[in-house]
């Protein structure tokens, strides 16, 4: 990824920055990264570091980018060139520790930011959270000691707008301390483009395993977990189930649909793991095997599909995924179901993933 120099300090004034690099003044002025228009029809983009030597660490976009020093300042940049419609999550790598940029109001999480191109859509909802801000949590929680799978972990329910149809959230811990999904589902809901909904944030232990194309988590799910949320006295009506999954999770939220019908018929897909093979992740390419993986397989087979309705997202600059994505959605929708799909202005990144979520989930719902 190009990382070119800077050669003057007027180069510094095209992206909102007077005076020296350095001085009180300069840092002042400084703010998250800023871009301007490239030739290519993409962004130049400035991220800025203070006082020691750094990397750039990006979310499944690019490779990591080392930061320039400015002569002999505590001054540490780098001038990065991205694509047309980014949002990115990233952090800066100095010595042993990550660190949020300290200059980007939009974190996620403590040591991540979250950075978008002047062109990149908005996501209404999501509340600009500091790095340093700790989220609210949901008031009801459930230890819940699962037979099935094993362990404990703890389950939070939110019922947004009083409670409704349930929103199952995997990979729930990320959207309880990375990205506040309480919030944004909430503001949905007043704003009325989300019915009320009773969300179930399920953290995940081992992602590999649980979300595979096995039946235990749903079986878990169906007999263990949404019974305690039916005894938590939070309104929940589960017989209107979302399976909301990204990545893996996004994987599982198919398998779920296809193989327990009774349980999932809705669903909202964010980049599903559709490359995935049993063997796929000892691969030094997992992404290089059949395309559409064991799902395609599945769904050559046409099970009948015409009671869900499962709507599929992909990063726009998921270049290795699109292909497998492109076949599972044709082929679910050859098997019957109604499907809705889009593309987000990101990479494999959560922080892209937002405004599909709560919008895959109103559709899912309708």
């Amino acid at each position: 990824m190009e990382n070119a120099f800077l050669d003057t300090e007027n180069d510094f004034v095209a992206f909102g920055l007077p005076g020296k690099p350095g001085t009180d003044e300069f840092w002042a002025a400084a703010g998250a990264p800023a871009s301007v228009p490239a030739d290519d029809g993409g962004w130049t983009t400035l991220f800025l570091w203070r006082g020691s030597p750094a990397t750039i660490d990006f979310e499944s976009w690019s490779e990591p980018v080392p930061l320039r020093r400015w002569g002999d300042t505590d001054c540490w940049y780098a001038r990065v060139r991205v694509p047309a419609r980014l949002r990115v999550t990233y952090q800066f790598l100095a010595g042993d520790e990550a660190f949020a940029d300290p200059f980007n109001p939009v974190g996620a999480g403590g040591d991540r930011s979250i950075a978008a191109t002047p062109d990149a859509p908005a996501q209404p909802h999501w509340p600009v959270v500091g790095a340093a801000d700790v989220l609210p949590l949901p008031r009801t929680r459930i230890r819940w000691a699962s037979e099935r799978l094993g362990g404990r972990r703890t389950v939070r329910v939110h019922p947004a707008g009083g409670g409704g149809p349930v929103v199952l959230l995997l990979d729930g811990d990320d959207w309880l301390y990375l990205h506040p999904a309480m919030a944004a589902f909430d503001s949905a809901v007043a704003g009325g483009e989300l019915p009320p909904v009773t969300l179930v944030f399920l953290p995940a232990k081992d992602r590999e395993a649980e979300f595979a194309c096995g039946p235990e988590l749903w079986e878990a799910v169906r007999d263990e977990l949404l019974p305690l949320v039916a005894q938590t006295g939070v309104p929940a009506d589960r017989d209107r189930l979302v399976v909301a999954g990204q990545s893996l999770g996004g994987l599982s939220a198919l398998y779920a649909a296809l193989e327990f019908p009774d349980l999932v018929s809705r669903v909202a897909c964010q980049s599903g793991s559709f490359w995935w093979t049993p063997d796929a992740t000892g691969r030094p390419d997992p992404l290089g095997g059949p395309v559409g993986g064991t799902m395609a397989a599945r769904l050559r087979e046409r099970p009948d599909l015409s009671g869900l309705r499962i709507a599929f997202d992909v990063g726009e600059h998921e270049k290795q995924m699109l292909p497998h994505c492109e076949l599972t959605e044709s082929l679910a929708r050859q098997a019957g179901a109604t499907v809705r799909v889009s593309r987000s202005a990101s990479g494999h990144d959560r922080a892209g993933w937002r405004h599909a979520l709560l919008r895959d989930v109103a559709w899912a719902l309708a």
